[in-house]
């Protein structure tokens, strides 16, 4: 447990987090990269990454990292990191099976003196209270006795090359200290920014929940402000731009709040709250206004159609970008469809266009056949959904050339200045 040398790593989820953490760690240590598909398999192998996170010649750099689909080859790792993701169902509750189905994968494999440590986004409690007895039932072994376990949240963040996954600082903990102290050196020998050893692995669980429910009650704050503003007839970005003057003044801004963490994390935090008898309200009214944006940008949109008498029945409106950020083709928990979803239930012909995004991807997630270029001149309305830099280089002719004589260009994102614009959140 103690001696580093003698690792040998395996990363179980090879997506936007397993993928960047199985090439650092592979320039060091032997690591087996699994994932049960097989087409991003056999794309990793030809040194190619279709979620554009990490590039062929550092996939070259990770000369001791392989790959696989099958279980069995496991068995030669004495330390496992489990990093599938975590989403909600369509209830709104967590959804546990990814991390089940990993932990019994690794469960069969599992050794005496072996570690397994989790980096998905759980509620406090999790890994310990449901990931462990899994670990326990296919193993035969017993915890903290035959094998350990450690937490350490990822904080990756898709397409920032800026802040990459060596230059975060990592929270680290183990089930014991002994273990604690091994996990948190493990970590040590790729993060340049440094670790952080919290105290126990709940402590960790609940620090990764908060960073993101916070990101989203503020998110919430701004959005609510926007549509006071709105009703006032204030420029928003205008009042932030203002606000923001002040030192200790947040930068957030108004926005539909989608993606892999910030629109799903805080659900995970009050699901574990109600289970213990407490409600809670805020979280939740922060989530409720954030998931209601999509309908609050069309109604928007629809009464700007309006007073332009553009007749909202049959109206073509092109909505530029489905990803949920910027520069970036991940499509995961969107809320871009929430407004694609609202402008059919007015009968509007809907266009969407982003140059980010698998076609593929987009059909087979969420029904929508993407454009492969928007054509000029077509559209009563267009909405700036996200802030691509191909978008951004367009400017405002550019996009204001795909709509008809008489249209309506809504800015969601500030991507250009409010006089060159009809709407703005």
């Amino acid at each position: 447990m103690n001696d580093l040398s003698n690792i040998k790593l395996a990363i179980i989820g090879l997506g936007y987090v397993g993928l960047p953490l199985a090439v650092e760690f592979g320039k060091k240590y032997p690591v087996i990269g699994f994932d049960i598909n097989e087409r991003r398999v056999a794309e990793l192998q030809s040194c190619q990454d279709h979620t554009k996170e990490v590039e062929p010649n550092e996939l070259r750099q990770a000369k001791f990292l392989t790959y696989t689909t099958n279980p069995e080859v496991l068995r030669t790792s004495n330390c496992y990191i489990v990093t599938v993701p975590t989403p909600i169902d369509e209830h709104k509750r967590p959804d546990l099976t990814p991390l089940i189905k990993a932990s019994e994968t690794v469960g069969k494999v599992l050794k005496s003196g072996d570690i397994v440590i989790y980096e998905s986004t759980v509620y406090p409690g999790a890994t310990e209270g449901d990931c462990v007895p899994i670990l326990e039932k296919f193993s035969g072994l017993k915890f903290n006795q035959d094998f350990f376990a450690g937490y350490s949240p990822e904080r990756i963040n898709p397409g920032d090359k800026e802040h990459g996954i060596t230059n975060i600082k990592k929270v680290t903990s183990g089930s014991t200290p002994e273990v604690a102290d091994f996990v948190d050196r493990l970590y040590n020998q790729i993060i340049t920014a440094g670790t952080y050893k919290t105290s126990s692995i709940m402590v960790a669980e609940a620090a990764k929940v908060i960073e993101n429910t916070q990101r989203d009650l503020n998110i919430a704050l701004i959005n609510e402000l926007a549509m006071i503003f709105n009703k006032m007839g204030i420029d928003t970005e205008s009042v932030l731009q203002a606000a923001g003057t002040k030192w200790n003044f947040l930068p957030f801004r108004p926005g539909l709040v989608g993606g892999h963490c910030i629109g799903v994390d805080p659900y995970y935090l009050t699901y574990k709250a109600q289970a213990l008898g407490y409600h809670p309200e805020i979280i939740l009214a922060g989530r409720r206004l954030n998931d209601s944006r999509g309908g609050y940008i069309v109604s928007q949109l629809i009464k700007a159609m309006t007073k332009k008498r553009i007749q909202v029945d049959g109206a073509r409106v092109l909505v530029m970008g489905l990803s949920f950020k910027e520069n970036c083709p991940d499509l995961r928990n969107t809320r871009v469809v929430d407004v694609v979803k609202e402008l059919k239930e007015y009968d509007c012909q809907v266009d969407v266009y982003d140059p980010w995004v698998s076609k593929e991807e987009a059909q087979k997630i969420y029904g929508i056949t993407l454009l492969q270029e928007p054509p000029k001149g077509a559209y009563e309305s267009i909405i700036l959904a996200v802030a691509h830099e191909q978008f951004k280089n367009m400017g405002a002719e550019g996009i204001r050339g795909l709509g008809k004589k008489t249209h309506i260009l809504y800015d969601l994102k500030y991507i250009l200045p409010k006089e060159a614009v009809d709407l703005r959140l």
